[in-house]
């Protein structure tokens, strides 16, 4: 299993980083390119949606597990 890699991202105009394993922050990227959104314009969705208590990262690691439940679902 990888490890976290930092990771920059721009929100809004405002430059942050987040800790994601490389497995997350390939789906990450692949929601973005699939949905053709800029990967900052969607982690800015998902910043947005996110309540105080949840970090950036772990909010960006369930709209991934969601995406996927969602996916197979859909099968």
């Amino acid at each position: 299993m990888s490890r976290p890699l930092k990771r920059s991202l721009t929100l809004n105009g405002h430059r942050t980083s987040v800790s994601l394993e490389d497995p997350f922050w390939r789906a990450f990227r692949q929601i973005a390119e699939a949905r053709d959104v800029p990967i900052n314009a969607l982690a800015a969705e998902i910043d947005a949606a996110r309540d105080a208590e949840t970090g950036l990262a772990t909010a960006i690691r369930l709209f991934v597990l969601n995406d996927l439940q969602v996916r197979l679902a859909g099968r």
